[in-house]
């Protein structure tokens, strides 16, 4: 059994069941959406987001009807995020797939964005789930600002770690702590319990993009080299923030300049590679990672004994130990 396989497995019948709502929640009776939506539920991925909000609703009983919604919500948030970031970052591919823009273009890319906000909004209105909406729509802002605030850095290409911990926990961190908090406030928990389990969320978040930082430095299986497409893109990384920390003035304007004049000569952005990894970058960026995968098991530890808290143990360690 694969390590996905036995993390689902105490919400596999969960997972199967959500699957048939949440493609019956994306009809439409205009023909060309509904193609659309049959087409991004087929190029779907792990499903990591339902399943830490199946897990987290596990942890006090049996999943509700609400649990579905919630995991619902959070999955039609993540997918229009999914199909709007392709628009803002003109990518024609997502998962070795073609992306909604590539196919049909920017306009109705985010019309078709707007459309899936739109039955999130509406599926919690319908239910009064209020405390759901209220948890979602604060991810949704936190998810703009992390982005616009990333854009607004890396003109300058020289942030303090600081800030992008700041970036990182808004744009990625945020969803996954959504999806705890809304799993606990499914079962209807207390204000501190949902805190509690938010904070669970944000730290495997956080874990989870610094693990998405180092691959940028390892080695692909499919070209057998470093990929450097941070770099390429001017992305700035745990791993080289750490590095320009750590280097002379020289040195660290040479790495400037590599990252905003040369992010596409593919001799100094491997020579870059090799100087993120010489001054201890990858070294320390892991060792972050891991205090942030303990803090997260800390949290989790105070919760009883259960299969959802042994699947989740599982898959706050399938975050760091993945190989894509």
């Amino acid at each position: 059994m694969s390590i996905v396989s036995k993390i689902k497995y105490p919400i596999k019948d969960e997972m199967k069941l959500f699957e048939k709502k949440f493609k019956q929640s994306l009809q439409s009776k205009v023909p060309l959406l509904d193609r659309i939506m049959h087409y991004i539920i087929k190029r779907k991925g792990k499903q990591m987001r339902p399943m830490f909000v199946f897990l987290t609703s596990q942890l006090f009983g049996e999943v509700n009807d609400k649990s579905y919604r919630a995991a619902s919500l959070i999955e039609l948030l993540h997918t229009a995020t999914l199909v709007h970031d392709d628009v803002v970052d003109e990518a024609n591919l997502r998962r070795g797939f073609f992306s909604v823009n590539a196919l049909w273009k920017n306009k109705i890319a985010v019309l078709v964005g707007d459309f899936l906000l739109s039955k999130g909004l509406l599926l919690s209105v319908e239910n009064k789930d209020y405390d759901l909406l209220k948890i979602v729509s604060s991810a949704v802002k936190d998810m703009s600002e992390g982005e616009l605030l990333q854009i607004e850095k890396a003109r300058k290409l020289d942030i303090e770690e600081s800030v992008y911990f700041d970036i990182i926990r808004k744009k990625t961190a945020v969803l996954i702590s959504s999806c705890c908090a809304c799993g606990a406030s499914s079962m209807n928990q207390s204000e501190e319990i949902i805190k509690k389990l938010y904070l669970f969320g944000e730290k495997v978040g956080i874990a989870f993009q610094i693990k998405d930082d180092l691959f940028d430095y390892t080695e692909s299986s499919f070209i057998g080299k470093p990929t450097g497409i941070d770099i390429r893109e001017q992305k700035m990384t745990l791993p080289l923030i750490y590095t320009l920390n750590n280097v002379d003035k020289k040195t660290k304007n040479g790495i400037i300049n590599t990252v905003k004049n040369d992010h596409k000569n593919v001799k100094k952005v491997s020579d870059l590679i090799e100087l993120v990894k010489n001054t201890g970058g990858l070294k320390y960026a892991s060792e972050i990672m891991k205090n942030y995968q303990k803090e997260a098991l800390t949290i989790l530890s105070e919760f009883p004994d259960s299969d959802a808290k042994n699947s989740l143990e599982l898959l706050v360690d399938y975050v760091i130990n993945r190989k894509k």
